[in-house]
């Protein structure tokens, strides 16, 4: 089963609920078309940038739900769990994959901003104590400088005994 609405839990959301205002009132709605149709010189701008506005809209409304959806899963996990990649991978996924597969369907564009925002806000709210995985330390600074300065110092000596051996001119077999 699909975690997005239409595919799952949520399919048993109203329209108007995926929809949100835009649909609430047809009416008021006609009357608006109507009017841009009156005010606007081109009749078709009017219409692709009410769609544009509509699947915006059904955009934020959807990413809202797979938000709720992703909420509802991490309630299942402990804090100690919170940064354990086994346990949060599929709710985390899941988010992920709902915000996608909507914009695709939706043919909004992904990745955009609002996705975006509802990914930030899941590592401000769940992860934002996790230590980064594989955190690599720098060696102490004397380490370093000796690493740094053992191949330059060995240059010299390897270009000096090479020139050496290049003088004595006996072919090496």
């Amino acid at each position: 089963a699909s975690p997005c609405p239409g595919g799952g839990p949520l399919t048993a959301l109203p329209r108007t609920a995926l929809l949100g205002r835009v649909l609430s009132s047809p009416g008021a709605q006609a009357q608006g078309l109507a009017q841009d149709a009156r005010t606007s010189p081109p009749a078709t701008a009017a219409a692709i940038n009410w769609t544009a506005q509509l699947v915006e809209e059904m955009y934020a409304n959807i990413s809202q739900h797979c938000w709720e959806l992703f909420v509802e899963l991490m309630g299942n996990v402990s804090a100690p769990q919170l940064c354990e990649w086994s346990v949060i991978s599929r709710p985390y996924s899941l988010l992920q994959f709902c915000l996608e597969e909507w914009a695709d369907r939706l043919r909004y564009g992904y990745p955009n901003a609002l996705a975006e925002q509802y990914i930030f806000r899941s590592h401000r709210r769940y992860f934002h104590n996790c230590p980064p995985p594989h955190q690599v330390l720098d060696p102490p600074e004397d380490v370093l400088l000796a690493m740094i300065i053992a191949p330059i110092c060995l240059i010299p000596f390897l270009v000096t005994l090479v020139i050496w051996r290049s003088k004595d001119g006996k072919a090496q077999p």
